[in-house]
């Protein structure tokens, strides 16, 4: 039986890492959409081939699927922080927005001609940060705060148009979640790698935003997951991919110190105004009933684990399996 065909755009970051090396160990084959001159990192074998794509131009990202015409897409690829959107709106639109579409009509006109291809679309909670509902469903007015959420709400949008003239598409509304592939621009990574610094003896403090902005953080790993759940059920509709649970910046960092043996933080962590998003006074939390009742996924892993394994990995990095706290006393 030949193993089912996926392409994946995106597959430098994170989620496009994590959902190669499960896809691979399922047995199918891949197609690794990458930026050019990049490669993707692997840790296991498998039928994995690499396509460097620019997807802020739609004619190859359009090529792309047509030429290798895939069972499966997983379109992750985008400008995926929020705070980088706000200094480069315009190719935070082409890459994030305009790549949506054009993945879409290629995977149109394949159904069209009798190959039916599914695509899970990488939607975004950042679609829902200007809502004043708490928590978030599939019937929330989409209603963004930055220009990579307003892009997010066109690919989303999008995407629910190609569905209603044929196209099997599945709208992933993903939560925040970590890991420690996740880029240090990330403030979940910023916090774990500064609190590793700290705890091995840097004297530098750790700047952040809003300490009381909240999020809905889960593991990177269990939202892979539930994207290769939609795909495998080939689902047809919006789906919040999520953990259902809030908590604010201010607990990330203290139970990042608290993994790290430092149990009095206040004074090694400072404010910066300059780093307060306009969401952040919106409680992004999503409700994944949906997904857990069609198909039975549910998060694996809690709060405190994401916490931990990115802490611990960001302490090896330093060469520090444990913190040296008389470093810091």
């Amino acid at each position: 039986m030949t193993p089912p065909r996926a392409l994946v755009t995106g597959a430098n970051g994170q989620d496009g890492h994590l959902l190669i090396e499960e896809l691979v160990t399922l047995g199918w084959d891949v197609v690794a959409v990458v930026r050019p001159g990049r490669a993707v990192g692997r840790s296991s074998g498998g039928n994995v081939v690499m396509s460097p794509v620019d997807l802020a131009d739609p004619e190859s990202t359009r090529r792309v699927i047509t030429d290798h015409a895939p069972d499966h897409i997983f379109h992750l690829g985008a400008v995926s922080s929020v705070s980088e959107s706000w200094h480069d709106p315009l190719t935070t639109a082409g890459v994030t927005a305009m790549s949506t579409v054009a993945i879409l009509e290629a995977a149109s006109a394949l159904t069209d001609l009798g190959h039916r291809v599914h695509v899970v679309n990488a939607s975004s909670a950042e679609i829902f940060a200007g809502s004043t509902i708490t928590p978030q469903d599939e019937t929330t007015p989409i209603a963004p705060a930055s220009p990579y959420g307003a892009a997010k709400a066109y690919g989303h949008t999008m995407a629910g148009v190609a569905r209603s003239k044929g196209l099997q598409v599945a709208n992933a509304i993903l939560y925040p979640h970590e890991s420690p592939l996740r880029s240090t621009r990330f403030v979940t990574r910023k916090i774990t790698a500064g609190v590793a610094a700290i705890a091995v003896g840097s004297t530098e403090p750790l700047v952040l935003g809003n300490l009381d902005a909240r999020r809905d953080w889960g593991w990177a790993g269990d939202h892979v997951s539930a994207m290769i759940t939609l795909a495998v059920n080939r689902a047809n509709d919006d789906y919040v991919v999520a953990t259902g649970e809030s908590h604010s910046v201010g607990e990330f960092v203290a139970t990042a110190f608290e993994v790290a043996g430092i149990p009095e933080w206040e004074h090694l962590v400072t404010t910066d105004p300059s780093f307060v998003r306009p969401a952040d006074g919106v409680d992004l939390v999503g409700d994944p009933r949906r997904i857990r009742d069609e198909f039975g996924w549910r998060p694996r892993t809690g709060f405190t684990e994401v916490v931990e394994a990115m802490v611990r990995h960001d302490l090896a990095l330093l060469g520090a399996d444990q913190p040296r706290r008389a470093a810091i006393a």
